[in-house]
C-alpha cells in the first residue's frame, strides 16, 4: 500500500474516494454529498493540488482505500480533516498510516501539534484517534453540514 500526497493529476482518485466517503457516513463531514458531487473538474484539481489544505490517499493495487486530509486553519492551528478508509480496508493499518502521514507533515511544516474534530458517537474513529496519542480537549462545536451533531475537539501534540 502507497500513501501520498495528491497532486493535481490525481483529482479523479480524490473525487472517487471523497464521494464514496460522503455516501457511506455522510453525518461525519463538514461536507454534504450532493455538495462535493456538484464540485466542477477545476475544484477538484484545485482540491487535488492545495498546499493550503492538503490530501493524502492510501493507494492499493491502483485503486483508492482511504483518505485523509490537513491543514492550517485560521486560528493557526494545524487540523486533520475528512479522515475515511473504505470499509473493506478497515482494521488493516491505512488509518494508523494515513493519520501518520498527517502527523509528520505538521512536524515537518513547524508545527508542533495537531487538532481535529470527533463525534463521541463514533467510537472506533474515536478509540483509534487515542491509540495514535490524541487526547480530547474540553472544545465543542456543531458539526458545519448536520448541526444537530456536535462534535469535540482532540489534540496530538509532539514528543508525547
Amino acid at each position: 500500500m502507497d500513501i501520498r500526497l495528491t497532486e493535481a493529476k490525481d483529482w479523479m482518485l480524490l473525487k472517487q474516494i471523497r464521494l464514496a466517503a460522503l455516501l457511506d457516513t455522510p453525518r461525519a463531514f463538514g461536507v454534504s454529498y450532493q455538495a462535493a458531487a456538484n464540485y466542477s473538474e477545476e475544484q477538484w484539481k484545485e482540491r487535488a493540488s492545495s498546499v493550503r489544505t492538503e490530501f493524502w490517499l492510501a493507494i492499493e493495487g491502483g485503486k483508492p482505500v482511504g483518505m485523509i486530509g490537513a491543514g492550517v486553519s485560521s486560528a493557526n492551528r494545524y487540523n486533520l480533516i475528512g479522515m475515511w478508509v473504505e470499509p473493506a480496508a478497515r482494521g488493516t493499518g491505512v488509518a494508523t498510516k494515513l493519520v501518520e502521514a498527517v502527523k509528520f507533515r505538521a512536524v515537518e511544516k513547524g508545527h508542533s501539534s495537531v487538532f481535529l474534530d470527533v463525534s463521541l458517537d463514533n467510537a472506533r474513529a474515536l478509540h483509534l484517534y487515542l491509540r495514535l496519542g490524541f487526547s480530547l480537549i474540553d472544545e465543542w462545536q456543531p458539526l458545519e453540514s448536520h448541526p444537530d451533531i456536535t462534535v469535540q475537539t482532540m489534540l496530538w501534540t509532539s514528543g508525547n
